[in-house]
């Protein structure tokens, strides 16, 4: 494999700029037909959730793809589904740079990106030139300047547009990059939100005659009362599943290291643990009613399998990808095959 001898090359260049040459070079190669040379070939192992039929159960996480404007390549590095986003109603550049920090000796990154996207317009455009015909999330979120209070209003003109072109949407209600955005995971703000995104997903569903699932994705920072009673909400609701989890503020496995007391979101192996614990309390909670997808800290198959053995149905992968290149991918479906 190419990518672990050029690893040490990238990590010496700024992150953000090595992030946009990578997808722009994994472009060039897929309109040449030299991805298949970047990844094993994933073996069939298709999975059943939400009444969709994944291909097989590795994701990719939102946030690597924000503008959906590289769906066709990142699938064919075998991924069960692609997740793009967050999306916003306008656009916005995020907070200000440098934003995003390598800490390799911790197998982590940092990032206060803040939804830095291209708005849900030219969204909506990229995805419906891309030739992708498989298992598709659009995350969705609100712009950093829409008050808590009218929060609900940027979610739904999010999904008003993109439904016709998910197969299942996520409410990102817990990033750590946008003021006040985890206030959403609280009890009543997160009623009043659910509340109005099912009602639109059920209006949506009537007009166009499907129906597309609603997921909500949480924070790995929640007590167990506070996972516990969003479980409530998510059954109370008629959910249709639940991705666990986002970023930490907290900084554990990274202290005294460079980078490592940066604002933002950290992720990647000092995660894992943090993670999968959210993972098997909303199990606890939710037992088989409402589906999780995992994320957090999956640098080895056998991450992979402790999510599912947690209770996920699905995983993700992001942070990983960066440390281990793209053949993470077949080898965290084989893992869970033989598992």
């Amino acid at each position: 494999m190419l990518y672990p001898l050029l690893r040490p090359l990238l990590f010496r260049l700024d992150g953000e700029k090595v992030h946009r040459w990578t997808l722009e070079l994994l472009d060039a190669a897929h309109a040449l037909g030299l991805t298949r040379f970047a990844a094993p070939k994933c073996p069939p192992a298709p999975v059943q959730v939400m009444g969709l039929t994944f291909p097989n159960a590795v994701g990719l996480a939102a946030g690597l793809d924000k503008n959906g404007e590289h769906v066709d390549a990142l699938a064919a590095l075998g991924f069960g589904f692609i997740e793009v986003g967050t999306v916003t109603p306008r656009p916005q550049g995020g907070n200000p740079r440098p934003r995003l920090f390598r800490i390799p000796q911790a197998r982590a990154l940092i990032n206060r990106m803040g939804f830095n996207n291209l708005g849900v317009d030219r969204l909506v455009y990229n995805l419906s030139r891309a030739r992708y015909r498989g298992i598709l999330g659009v995350n969705i979120g609100k712009n950093f300047d829409t008050p808590i209070e009218r929060a609900a209003a940027d979610y739904l003109a999010c999904m008003r547009k993109v439904y016709p072109l998910a197969s299942y949407l996520v409410a990102n209600i817990s990033s750590p990059n946008t003021a006040d955005l985890r206030r959403l995971q609280s009890s009543a703000e997160l009623d009043r939100l659910l509340a109005a995104l099912k009602a639109e997903q059920r209006a949506l569903s009537q007009a166009s005659g499907r129906y597309v699932p609603l997921m909500v994705k949480i924070a790995p920072d929640l007590s167990e009362e506070q996972v516990e009673a969003i479980a409530q909400s998510l059954i109370s609701h008629g959910v249709d599943g639940v991705i666990a989890a986002n970023t930490t503020v907290a900084r554990t496995g990274v202290e005294g290291l460079p980078h490592g007391d940066e604002i933002g979101g950290l992720s990647g192996a000092p995660l894992r643990e943090r993670s999968t614990a959210v993972v098997r309390r909303l199990h606890a909670a939710l037992g088989e009613r409402i589906p999780i997808i995992g994320v957090g800290g999956i640098l080895r198959g056998e991450d992979a399998v402790e999510k599912c053995e947690a209770g996920a149905r699905l995983i993700q992968l992001y942070t990983g990808l960066i440390y281990g290149g793209p053949h993470l991918v077949a080898e965290c479906v084989r893992a869970l095959e033989q598992r």
